[in-house]
């Protein structure tokens, strides 16, 4: 079947280009616009650009420090001491586009192309259950074998899949753009959250990175997410790559791109992801927008204050010890025991990476059972939970019950469940010992009454083996 064609005729370019950079251009802003500014954030508004804007005009390191730790506050007060937890897995790494900066773009000769046979998707779910996961991300090169059909078989295989208590509870999708008909096929396979990145939100290097294939028409790509919410998947997932560009424009331009989604549709994006370029393999880019670490910390809590709401996701991109600084600036999603290599969990070495097998380098492949230890000590509950997803609170019903608090009677309670599912089936004994010890210290600060009562009974059920227990 062939690829999607691109058809932007008639679409516009909703990123307002010169008004962005017209922000970037603004005096620094003083802190009595800044204090007004964390004000809203506060009290969970999201941010218009102009709001965005003055918080990246800040350089002053008193104005810097309250930034950060209303990106702090806010992180708790939406999110609480959860992170979700999930992992990628790569189908396919055929591709037809000429992005100068990925592993997969199709002139690169030393990449290895492969694309998942069914009994080896098989191979690595096996894989990828037998450590604990719950949640993936599917993805996929931009080529004619990935369309629709393909992508929701695959999806089917992952939901019926089971390994003991091992399964996988929701799939995301991270694919190249469809039509409105074939959003509606992923959405009737049950697919969770489409995510596309625009990669860059500056037109003239987004041309210049994306020269040939499918992938070089900006307002298709820029659309994309439009025609999900047409086809039905009200759960999209925005995000750019940042080091191809000013990274203060991306921010802006991630932000208008949630206004576009939130005044058209009601509903803004379900997530935010903010990948920093990567070594890839045959890879000659100028990397002078290279982003900072220091920057990349601005970043993470300039978007925590803009979009409340949003899930904002951290990837194994990034090494374990940034990662562990960053989570506390509103990162609410990451990933964990990653591999990206085609068929990397069930076939891979897991101390080495293979750039002719991968997209990129990832920073951070320690395996899952670490990372959930060192959440448990950073006193964070690791979350495996897709209660909201399977009780339909998604798209706008997931904003009815997320702006005014009420998430907050699901999340904790179902975190705890699906944590304690995990230390009984795949936890070592140290991490069990550390998860039942912040299972504990979060029983000790609910308050008794039917709620409380609910959530112990059924900690005690998984103890007496049943499963995908939730609220």
């Amino acid at each position: 079947m062939p690829l999607v064609k691109p058809q932007s005729e008639g679409l516009v370019d909703f990123i307002p280009g010169a008004r962005l950079e017209a922000l970037l251009r603004r005096a620094p802003a003083d802190a009595a616009e800044v204090r007004d500014v964390l004000a809203k954030s506060l009290a969970k508004q999201r941010l218009s650009l102009e709001e965005m804007g003055a918080l990246l005009s800040v350089s002053d390191p008193a104005l810097l420090a309250a930034m950060f730790e209303a990106a702090r506050t806010l992180k708790k007060t939406v999110y609480g001491n959860r992170i979700v937890l999930f992992a990628p897995l790569y189908i396919g790494n055929k591709c037809v586009n000429s992005c100068k900066y990925c592993g997969f773009r199709a002139e690169n000769p030393e990449n290895l192309r492969r694309t998942l046979a069914p009994a080896e998707i098989r191979a690595e779910l096996t894989a990828l259950e037998n450590t604990g996961h719950k949640r993936l991300i599917l993805v996929f090169g931009e080529h004619a074998d990935y369309d629709a059909d393909f992508i929701a078989e695959c999806v089917r295989t992952c939901y019926a899949h089971k390994v003991g208590f091992g399964e996988i509870r929701r799939v995301n999708i991270n694919a190249a753009p469809l039509d409105v008909a074939g959003y509606r096929k992923l959405k009737a396979a049950g697919i969770g959250t489409y995510q596309i990145f625009q990669e860059s939100y500056h037109r003239p290097t987004y041309e210049q990175v994306h020269p040939r294939g499918p992938k070089a028409d900006f307002l298709w790509r820029l659309h994309g997410l439009d025609r999900a919410q047409e086809g039905g998947c009200d759960d999209v997932g925005i995000g750019a790559l940042f080091g191809l560009h000013d990274w203060r424009f991306e921010a802006l331009g991630l932000l208008a791109h949630t206004i576009h989604l939130e005044e058209r549709f009601n509903v803004g994006p379900h997530t935010i992801s903010f990948p920093r370029l990567k070594v890839a393999s045959n890879i000659d880019l100028d990397r002078s927008w290279e982003l900072a670490d220091a920057d990349f910390k601005r970043l993470i809590a300039i978007l925590r204050l803009a979009v409340p709401y949003t899930g904002m996701i951290l990837t194994a991109r990034e090494p374990a010890a940034l990662r562990r600084e960053l989570l506390e600036f509103g990162c609410s999603q990451i990933d964990a025991g990653t591999r990206i290599e085609l068929g990397g969990y069930s076939e891979g070495d897991p101390e080495l990476q293979d750039l002719r097998r991968e997209q990129f380098k990832i920073g951070d492949s320690r395996p899952l059972d670490q990372v959930v230890g060192e959440l448990l000590d950073l006193g964070e509950i690791p979350s495996y939970c897709t209660a909201c997803y399977r009780q339909g609170r998604t798209g706008e019903h997931f904003m009815e019950f997320a702006i005014p608090g009420f998430i907050k009677r699901f999340c904790t309670p179902n975190a705890l469940l699906t944590l304690k599912e995990y230390l009984t089936d795949y936890a070592s004994p140290a991490v069990r010992a550390k998860g039942e010890a912040l299972i504990a210290a979060e029983l000790a600060k609910l308050p008794a009454g039917e709620a409380k009562q609910q959530l112990l009974e059924r900690l005690a059920a998984i103890e007496q083996g049943r499963r995908d227990l939730f609220f």
